[in-house]
């Protein structure tokens, strides 16, 4: 059995507080998603295989199947581990359903189709439910049973695309947007149909598909002339495309500023000490707004390497131009904004030891989120979710294959 333990947990207090979710998510997108609804208040149940989920592998680990991503992505989670591909583990499942009022999986329709938990079948054990499926591509098109991985997304919407303009070759974004950008698709549409839910008392089949999530994400300021038929000018959000938006050389660094506004512009350039360009602002023919903003940003990079980092951030605090020194991700929690507002939490996991942890971030006045529990071990709760469902403990007992505990 699992030894790993738990403190008391604190009661859910969030807005979603009363709710139960059956997570048959992996990785990332779907845990994210998930972490979301546990950090806002449901009771999150995290159906794992034997081998658990694969992300228990990926990041820096400190004890095999507890990484860094995973512990990030599964907090206020309870772990329930069977195999579904075994009659007593389908079982299990089945005597679920009906407790919940969520169930959300990531998985191709085929495969949990051929699990016996496609939408119509869950449905008729709980037609109140709320049964929502991210897959990679939507299943009314020609995709639709294709896999999908975040790079593959990335080079599908178009990301790939803007990112990599005026580089050697094609690259993508180092970090696993497409899976995150959809996860929190996927928490919001949980939480919209939850509301229907309550006002209506029904259940519906909710998807989410990674491609089309990500090109309305991507398109949203980049849709250019595809806005209009016929397109007056090609796809694209030239400010930053084409204007040379990006962080300005200093003497001794790089810093990020944005005077936005033509009022800022004109503030910059006065605070600059050249009135000259601050003078071209308020009388630039605008007309042609592409070329405009490409010679104001040129004339920022003339400007910018003749003072300090710090200089430049003190004019501009000065000035309320927008900001900010460039930080690396291991500087993060020295941030002082972060540190103020508390984002990080030094917590004592049961397992893992002192860790570093980012409380929920969305702030609710009433219903406050909170962090109940850590990430659970494989299969951690589940002799006390299978007692929930109705189990005896002999049940129990044939069911499971219990995994060992983490190695410490």
């Amino acid at each position: 059995m699992n030894t790993m333990t738990d403190t008391p947990i604190p009661a859910a207090t969030g807005p979603l507080a009363g709710i139960r979710v059956l997570d048959l998510t992996a990785v990332l997108l779907g845990p994210l998603a998930t972490q979301i609804l546990g950090d806002f208040g449901a009771d999150v149940i995290k159906v794992e295989g034997p081998d658990g989920d694969l992300m228990r592998m990926n990041g820096i680990s400190l004890h095999k199947g507890m990484s860094s991503i995973f512990l990030a992505a599964n907090r206020n989670k309870r772990s329930l581990c069977i195999d579904l591909k075994s009659p007593e583990g389908a079982d299990a499942l089945r005597r679920l359903i009906p407790t919940v009022d969520v169930l959300v999986h990531n998985m191709r329709v085929q495969a949990i189709e051929r699990l016996g938990f496609g939408y119509e079948a869950v449905a008729k054990l709980n037609p109140k439910i709320v049964y929502c499926v991210a897959t990679g591509f939507g299943q009314d098109g020609p995709d639709r049973d294709r896999p999908a991985f975040d790079d593959i997304i990335q080079s599908a919407c178009g990301l790939v695309d803007i990112c990599s303009r005026g580089r050697d070759a094609p690259d993508y974004v180092p970090s696993l947007v497409a899976d995150k950008t959809t996860g929190m698709a996927l928490a919001n549409a949980v939480m919209a149909a939850l509301v229907h839910q309550a006002r209506h008392g029904e259940g519906q089949y909710v998807e989410v598909p990674m491609l089309e999530t990500m090109t309305a994400f991507v398109l949203a300021e980049h849709l250019g002339g595809l806005a209009f038929r016929p397109s007056p000018a090609p796809a694209g959000y030239p400010r930053m495309l084409a204007g040379g938006r990006k962080p300005h050389r200093t003497k001794d660094g790089w810093v990020a500023m944005l005077p936005y506004t033509d009022r800022q512009s004109q503030a910059f350039f006065e605070g600059a000490g050249r009135p000259e360009l601050a003078e071209w602002v308020r009388t630039a023919d605008r007309s042609d707004k592409n070329a405009y903003v490409r010679q104001l940003y040129a004339y920022m990079r003339e400007i910018t390497p003749l003072r300090t980092s710090a200089e430049w951030l003190a004019t501009c605090e000065e000035l309320d131009v927008p900001a900010t020194r460039i930080w690396s991700i291991d500087e993060l929690p020295e941030h002082p904004h972060l540190k103020a507002t508390h984002f990080f939490e030094d917590v004592e996991h049961p397992t893992e030891g002192p860790m570093r942890q980012m409380r929920p971030p969305t702030r609710f006045s009433r219903t406050p989120a909170s962090v109940r529990r850590h990430a659970p071990g494989i299969g951690q709760h589940t002799d006390e979710v299978l007692r929930e469902a109705g189990l005896a403990d002999a049940d129990i007992d044939r069911l499971i294959a219990r995994p060992e505990p983490p190695e410490r």
